[in-house]
């Protein structure tokens, strides 16, 4: 299960980097408006790392924070592209947000783990 959801994390992330870096004429047209685009992604992005990797979820949190900055100012250098620090927040807001669900429904799994069934 752990290998799958780790697989699940990597290609959201991926999928992310290729529409923040890749071709315009290959990127969806926003559907949530630009900033709701950006949360729903990361949020998924967030709960997908935080499920694959638990025993490691504050350094794995702490890696996205700085890889949303990186991938955000190498927009620089994608022509049609742009970087802004609103967007960094919203993203890594958004992906801290997916950790702490993902945090949340851990805890829960593992409090109704312990109670007993009758």
């Amino acid at each position: 299960m752990t290998a799958l959801l780790r697989l699940v994390a990597w290609l959201l992330a991926a999928a992310v980097t290729f529409v923040t870096l890749g071709p315009h004429d290959l990127r969806p047209h926003p559907i949530l408006g630009q900033h709701g685009d950006h949360a729903l992604a990361f949020v998924l992005v967030g709960i997908s790392f935080g499920l694959a990797y638990p025993q490691r979820r504050w350094s794995v949190s702490a890696l996205a924070v700085l890889l949303i900055g990186l991938l955000e100012i190498m927009q620089l250098w994608v022509p049609g592209r742009h970087a802004r620090f609103a967007d960094f927040v919203v993203d890594a807001l958004a992906a801290c947000v997916g950790f702490a669900v993902s945090a949340a429904s851990h805890r829960m799994m593992a409090h109704l783990a312990k109670i007993p069934t009758r």
